[in-house]
């Protein structure tokens, strides 16, 4: 394996455990830019391809995590529904780091502080690849979702609001 010039994230450790092929694609991060489109266009990807992480607390099983599609809103009733809860409300920004680790805008669904229960879009399910946060803001990473689903046990369910 070549020396690579990035900074190896939790998540990225933790696909090399698994021996998960992966590429890394950074960009220029910054807070005015948040949001997770600023990706696509930074990296001139397809939005159905870009994926963003996003972390609720279940008023039955504590924290999961879901990953949809960036241009995309999280159904809250079908989060609640595929979670097992009767409700899910999703963390504060200012909750994000001491639960997963991770800051906003570089939140990885690999690698949080504890494995919660996982949910994937089922738009990810049959592409060859999609990009998620490595972990750091302005990193994300390139892999085959059922690869990434079988790292952290996520399920591939219907999450957004136009299903």
């Amino acid at each position: 394996m070549s020396k690579e010039k990035h900074k190896k994230t939790n998540a990225l450790r933790i696909l090399d455990t698994h021996k998960i092929p992966y590429s890394i694609s950074e960009y220029e991060w910054s807070e005015e830019r948040a949001a997770g489109l600023h990706v696509v266009e930074a990296l001139k990807l397809d939005e159905k391809q870009v994926f963003k992480t996003l972390v609720g607390k279940g008023d039955k099983t504590g924290y999961v995590v879901f990953c949809i599609p960036v241009a995309e809103e999280l159904d809250m009733k079908q989060a609640a529904r595929v979670s097992h809860n009767k409700s899910v409300e999703l963390v504060h920004v200012k909750d994000l780091l001491s639960i997963t680790g991770y800051l906003r805008g570089g939140c990885s669904p690999v690698g949080m502080k504890k494995a919660f229960p996982t949910y994937f879009d089922a738009t990810m399910e049959p592409q060859k690849f999609v990009y998620v946060s490595a972990g750091l803001r302005g990193m994300q990473m390139k892999v085959n979702p059922k690869d990434l689903a079988s790292v952290v046990n996520a399920e591939f369910v219907e999450l957004t609001m136009d299903h």
